[in-house]
């Protein structure tokens, strides 16, 4: 067993453990050179992942700052408005002196004055119409005949039952007046004059009875010629010709409303019910203005004619009702219609185009044009207006020049070019009483009329 060589060692072991030499041959005195020592094979791999990941957080940063860069150098276009070198163009106008009519608005509702459901008072065929659908009358105009013979028929058997008890009275009379002159000569007992007296007045009762079926009868022909109770305009055929009618019947013959003179009932808030009635009270005649659906559109005129006596808990508002000649019949029944009341006329106010008014943190205020063509900011205090007009309490005279376009780019202090002027446009409609804990002249214009920078909230700069 001494003379078996040795196991050789495996790959991986040989040279690796510590103190392990290797063989020497038996003829080479000199020692075998040690092999240098190999780095594990992951080292250089993750060396080159890491400045993999810092390449990229550094390119991840300096796209940052070039986008900083480049938003710092536009911000100064997006804010340029303020740092124009030049003056600003804006259009402007005169303050004036003028008449603001001051109305309410109320959305109301075309009501007759009277309208009738035309029935028949007794039963009987119809004969024949005298109307056409939609037809104008008057008061007494023939409509419907209903057939009148049953009726003629009856008042001549009322007529004869009447001429007989007539005669039956007369005798009556006559014996009653001979029965005093027996018992004036003691030839005749007392009781037999009372008892034809008794018959006298029963005589006379039946005759009444008789009159009165006669005068009803005379009635019924008077009904079975219909004519129209009213004057207005006839509507649709409710019955033909040739059907049987009576008073029972749910629809009637035909229906006819007042149009001329007509009404429309609207409604008011509570909280300006007290200047309505302070002007009625002082006997003045409110005008209104009648408006088709759009508010644009003007179909009539006529005046206030009463307010309700009560109301209306649930809304918080009181009907009132205009009367309109409506001589052109444009206002219909139950058509909707914008109601404008004139409740008063300011005279000498002082107005400016609604567009000149800006709102921020100042409050209401509007850019003055000075002399040298710069502007400056006037707190302003503001009344009723309408979509044009309004009227200015505190803060303008008459003749001051005020921005009405371009206000948007303007600051306090900001030179100006102007493009135009002159006085402010009529109004075209009335001004309106500012609804209740709203500010006053609040109505905004049309959408489509407004002004280049009206109605935008910023503040005066």
């Amino acid at each position: 067993m001494d003379d078996q060589p040795p196991a050789p060692l495996s790959a991986p072991s040989r040279g690796r453990e510590i103190g392990d030499q290797p063989t020497r041959p038996p003829f080479s005195p000199a020692a075998e050179p040690q092999p240098p020592e190999r780095s594990p094979p992951g080292e250089p791999r993750s060396g080159l992942r890491s400045a993999l990941w810092l390449l990229l957080v550094l390119a991840i940063v300096a796209g940052g700052a070039a986008w900083l860069v480049l938003r710092a150098g536009q911000q100064p276009a997006r804010t340029a408005r303020f740092q124009s070198s030049g003056p600003m163009p804006v259009g402007t106008a005169r303050v004036e002196k003028g008449d603001m009519p001051i109305t309410l608005g109320a959305l109301g509702t075309v009501t007759p004055l009277a309208t009738v459901t035309l029935k028949t008072q007794i039963a009987g065929q119809l004969i024949e119409i005298g109307f056409q659908e939609g037809q104008m009358v008057k008061k007494g105009d023939f409509l419907a005949q209903i057939d009148p013979r049953p009726y003629q028929v009856a008042l001549a058997q009322a007529q004869g039952q009447l001429a007989r008890n007539q005669a039956v009275l007369k005798n009556a009379e006559l014996d009653l007046a001979r029965y005093r002159t027996l018992v004036a000569q003691n030839s005749l007992a007392r009781q037999t004059l009372d008892t034809q007296a008794a018959l006298v007045e029963q005589n006379r009762g039946t005759v009444q009875s008789d009159q009165a079926q006669v005068d009803t009868q005379k009635l019924n022909l008077t009904y079975a010629r219909i004519v129209a109770p009213i004057g207005g305009r006839v509507g649709l055929r409710q019955i033909d010709l040739g059907n049987y009618v009576q008073a029972s019947d749910p629809n009637g013959l035909v229906v006819i409303s007042q149009l001329q003179p007509i009404s429309v009932i609207f409604t008011l808030a509570e909280d300006n019910l007290r200047a309505v009635l302070r002007r009625m009270n002082a006997g003045a005649r409110l005008a209104a203005i009648a408006f088709d659906r759009t508010g644009t559109t003007q179909l009539a005129s006529g005046t206030l004619e009463t307010v309700d006596n009560q109301i209306d808990t649930s809304t918080g508002t009181v009907k009132l009702r205009a009367i309109f000649a409506n001589a052109e019949q444009i206002l219909f029944p139950n058509q909707f219609v914008n109601i404008q009341l004139l409740v008063e006329t300011l005279t000498d106010a002082t107005l400016v185009p609604i567009a000149a008014i800006q709102r921020g943190a100042p409050g209401t205020f509007v850019y003055q044009v000075k002399p040298d063509e710069t502007v400056a900011v006037q707190k302003v205090t503001v009344g009723p207006g309408d979509n044009q007009r309004i009227v200015i309490t505190k803060g303008l005279e008459p003749g001051d020049r005020i921005v009405i376009d371009g206000a948007d780019r303007l600051k306090d202090g900001a030179k100006v070019r102007l493009t135009g002027g002159g006085p402010p446009p009529a109004a075209t409609t009335p001004a309106t009483i500012p609804a209740p804990g709203a500010e006053p002249g609040e109505a905004p214009a049309p959408a489509g009329d407004r002004p280049r920078g009206q109605g935008r909230r910023r503040s005066a700069e």
